[in-house]
């Protein structure tokens, strides 16, 4: 997994959810953070981030240690709000249902790099959506199952326990638990959806809730902001990110070129990376990917277009990395969306 997952990282204070649901099943976590590579003397550290596709094997060894496919569930019921940093604390704080999940999409990132979450209004509700990264095929199912139950959590902490769903959609197939998943979420639950959602009454989402403290709320978004600038200058993946998204209609990307940018030498830029868990081709190919995707669906860009700003020579060979990559061809996959 780990070309597939390159350059995504979560937030460690997650990977002690998964240390604390193991002890409730008498399971000794130490041998299994061992094998996914992830030190857990560091989940203690405020600061701490683990690479996704650690975390992904973590995930899936202890489900496979504890034969249980509601693990994320069990997760979710060790949560506490500072699990999530000052996110966490200035959801607690927030004015509205609609200003805390405002806060989750907008610092998302501390979570995790990899989830695209948003907030859309609909005819009849509110809906928070979550979708895993496009290029994502063989990702398990846990930690999802873990923000879902947690996000509608904090939502009932906040807006009181009568808060509920109109509907939720999971992209995981129905468990054989999903008796549990109906207690959690108390609501319909469409499995195998397109994207995971909990959609919620207006009402509810707009309320004004009893503990709301504006200062509060914006001391701990500033700290969360402190964090995410600190994160954003010590990841060299994302950097690099950004310089290939800039430079990919110019087609003169080399890593060579990224890493004069950058001030840093070829081989010290090879090795950063390779300490964060990626390298320059699975960057480009997964930048490349989530672009074209986004392109594709949200835009009138013609595939002429798309194959400039992606940085190919011709269409025909966009064409041929967009099937690699989704399995359909560009016009093919417009239809589709």
């Amino acid at each position: 997994m780990e070309n597939t997952h390159s350059g995504y990282s979560t937030i460690g204070s997650v990977a002690g959810l998964i240390a604390r649901a193991l002890h409730t099943y008498g399971c000794d976590p130490e041998p299994l953070f061992s094998e996914a590579g992830i030190d857990i003397t560091e989940i203690a550290r405020p600061a701490a981030r683990f690479p996704v596709s650690r975390m992904q094997r973590l995930w899936q060894l202890a489900v496979e240690q504890t034969g249980d496919a509601c693990f994320g569930l069990t997760a979710a019921a060790q949560f506490q709000p500072a699990v999530l940093h000052g996110l966490g604390l200035a959801w607690l704080a927030s004015d509205t249902l609609r200003d805390a999940l405002a806060r989750l999409t907008r610092y998302s990132r501390l979570i995790s790099t990899a989830a695209d979450i948003s907030l859309k209004d609909t005819a009849d509700g509110v809906d928070l959506v979550v979708v895993p990264p496009a290029e994502w095929t063989d990702f398990v199912y846990a930690p999802l199952d873990t923000g879902m139950a947690v996000f509608l959590r904090m939502c009932r902490t906040t807006g009181g326990s009568e808060i509920t769903p109109v509907y939720v959609k999971l992209i995981r197939p129905e468990p054989d638990c999903a008796d549990r998943f109906s207690k959690e979420f108390g609501a319909p639950i469409e499995y195998g959806a397109d994207a995971n959602i909990l959609s919620f009454d207006q009402q509810h989402v707009d309320a004004a809730l009893p503990n709301a403290n504006p200062e509060l709320a914006r001391v701990n978004d500033q700290t969360v902001e402190d964090y995410l600038a600190r994160f954003d200058r010590e990841s060299l993946a994302l950097q690099v990110r950004a310089k290939i998204i800039e430079q990919l209609p110019d087609r003169t990307l080399n890593q060579g070129a990224i890493a004069d940018s950058l001030h840093v030498s070829l081989r010290s830029l090879q090795r950063r990376l390779k300490d964060e868990n990626t390298n320059y081709k699975a960057l480009l190919e997964t930048t490349r990917h989530e672009l074209a995707v986004h392109y594709i669906q949200h835009s009138g860009r013609s595939i002429g277009e798309i194959t400039y700003l992606l940085g190919f020579s011709e269409p025909s060979n966009f064409a041929r990395a967009f099937k690699r990559w989704t399995g359909k061809s560009p016009a093919d996959y417009r239809v589709k969306v």
